[in-house]
């Protein structure tokens, strides 16, 4: 893991505070589906939009901090993981400036890599609460998409991957709402793009035997 890199303030007005209390006990990675990194940056920090994050990488690796991280920032909307269904109070949000068909630059991944170790040292936040916008809202997000490479995150200790034997008598749908999935028809979907980026059908038992080997690390 290489060394942090200094974090630019880039204050997006686009913020409110967390509800109900909450500490950030998630976070969600998203790609912006934008050209640049700057084009990016001026949607999040305008308010006619109304949508930000708590960072944003450039693919060079530079580090914005739109929204500090004790504030609500808008970048899950609608959602649930596990029994959390206001994701926006309850996570950090770290944009990659990726459109979606590319692959993740080193500069950016490696900036990434510092970030999240900081972050989740700072608020205690396991492994498996490293999450894709796709996964607490599978009918309508796909990022950060097949391109992105979890098991390198996992390597690191900074997410999970499915890296031991063990297999559950359960059906998949039942270990994906254990896991964290919400409970709809999306949600294999979004399992597949993170975990089996290049399978295809309908479920079957690897998948089954995958998040039974995620579940082993919880």
């Amino acid at each position: 893991m290489g060394p942090q890199p200094d974090i630019i303030e880039t204050p997006s007005p686009n913020f409110g505070p967390r509800k109900g209390g909450a500490t950030p006990s998630l976070i969600v990675v998203h790609y912006t589906a934008m050209e640049t990194a700057t084009a990016a940056l001026e949607r999040l920090c305008d308010p006619l939009f109304e949508v930000s994050a708590h960072y944003l990488i450039s693919a060079q690796g530079e580090i914005h901090q739109l929204v500090a991280e004790d504030m609500r920032a808008w970048h899950a909307g609608a959602g649930q993981w596990g029994d959390i269904t206001d994701v926006n109070s309850h996570s950090i949000g770290i944009e990659l400036d990726n459109r979606g068909d590319h692959p993740f630059a080193e500069p950016q991944m490696v900036a990434l890599e510092g970030l999240l170790s900081d972050v989740r040292n700072r608020w205690s936040i396991p492994p498996q609460n490293v999450i894709a916008h796709a996964d607490m809202a599978p009918d309508r997000k796909f990022d950060p998409g097949p391109r992105f490479d979890w098991c390198r995150l996992a390597r690191e200790g900074l997410s999970v991957w499915p890296d031991a034997d063990h297999d559950e008598a359960k059906d998949w749908h039942t270990l994906a709402q254990e896991f964290g999935y919400p409970d709809m028809p999306e949600a294999h979907a979004a399992f597949r793009a993170r975990f089996r980026p290049w399978a295809s059908g309908s479920v079957d038992q690897e998948d089954v035997r995958i998040l039974s080997r995620l579940l082993s690390q919880v």
